[in-house]
């Protein structure tokens, strides 16, 4: 086996090259944000479609829902022509509707997409195998958002975004992490007040007048995840006791007020495992909107190698050379994280190829 104590294991890391949910190809517009009446104009245009999200939850084509467990699967989101919603939208109902950018890959003009979270307006959202792609537009008068819950399968964002394309991951992304912040903050954190949707979905007012009626953005938090490596390019992964079975994966948490990101790092790392980082290096990043969190990926160098698990939040790490970590995979001791996640493409850096 190769001997890498001598050189630093970080040295040929490169920032990882794709990550799912940090794939947005579209114009995001931001500049229309602010027209008035801008919903009520895109819905009108033929050249608009609608994306439908409830409670975290997108919605596919009926019979699509099966195929998240599928490795090769291909799922699209349902989209709707901006007139089939129209009258729901101006009807409010508890309706959020964002607009999430344009397409120009086809067309000068382009393809304008609209999400809508219809969190509060629907109340149900069924796990319904029986009734077939071919009801989903069968002449019925009742529009989309109403027949949501039995026209459509609903899938959430974990089993989405791997099947999906660069386009539409980006897209579901954006709305599943805007509608999320819609329905969880529905009065002014500083004065108690109800808000409303402003700035088309991306923002929303105050109903105090005499507070200003201030403008609300969504609020981040920022989160590390750090894979750590020795001097001998072993990786070290453990296991959270919240999580289930047997997942190992790496170390991650919260960044804290007045922290910056590579304090962070080394921060959780060792209050979770008892291990030293040194040199700590920047892979990438991407959105984690659940419900709201910005993942920055890191790599690290352990100074020390003596495991010390907290017992609480960490209930087991261990250090894997490449053939263990193999060898653990196939025997099913440990599971590995999913597709959509940044620990997964952390965890094939190291490893040099995709983890089947």
């Amino acid at each position: 086996m190769a001997d890498f104590s001598a050189f630093s294991p970080l040295a040929l890391t490169q920032t990882l090259p794709f990550l799912p949910l940090a794939q947005g190809t579209i114009d995001y517009e931001v500049d229309r944000r602010g027209e008035e009446g801008l919903i009520d104009t895109l819905l009108a245009d033929p050249a608009t479609r609608v994306m439908l999200v409830n409670h975290g939850l997108i919605a596919v084509p009926k019979g699509q829902g099966a195929k998240v467990d599928l490795e090769s699967a291909k799922i699209r989101p349902a989209l709707v022509p901006g007139s089939y919603v129209v009258d729901d939208v101006r009807g409010r109902n508890g309706i959020v509707a964002m607009f999430l950018g344009t397409d120009r890959t086809e067309s000068a003009s382009g393809t304008h997409y609209v999400a809508l979270d219809i969190t509060r307006a629907v109340q149900t959202v069924p796990d319904d195998a029986r009734i077939g792609a071919d009801h989903a537009f069968d002449g019925s008068t009742a529009s989309p958002v109403a027949r949501a819950a039995e026209i459509f399968d609903w899938v959430d964002l974990r089993g989405f975004a791997p099947h999906a394309s660069a386009r539409d991951a980006g897209l579901a992304t954006s709305a599943v992490t805007v509608g999320i912040w819609h329905d969880r903050q529905r009065f002014c954190p500083c004065c108690g007040s109800q808000v409303r949707p402003a700035l088309a979905g991306w923002a929303q007012r105050c109903t105090n007048e005499s507070d200003g009626n201030r403008i609300l953005f969504p609020r981040i938090e920022p989160a590390v995840i750090t894979l750590i490596v020795d001097g001998s390019n072993r990786v070290l992964l453990q296991h959270n006791t919240a999580w289930r079975n047997n997942l190992y994966s790496a170390s991650a948490g919260f960044v804290e007020a007045g922290e910056n990101l590579e304090h962070a790092a080394r921060r959780e790392a060792k209050e979770e495992t008892g291990i030293t980082l040194g040199e700590v290096k920047y892979l990438g990043s991407q959105p984690w909107p659940f419900p709201s969190s910005l993942m920055m990926a890191f790599k690290a160098r352990a100074l020390s190698t003596e495991i010390r698990v907290d017992h609480k939040e960490t209930g087991d790490a261990q250090w894997f050379t490449h053939d263990e970590f193999t060898n653990a995979m196939i025997t099913g001791r440990i599971e590995v994280p999913g597709k959509a996640t940044i620990a997964r493409y952390m965890i094939e850096e190291w490893y040099g190829q995709p983890l089947s």
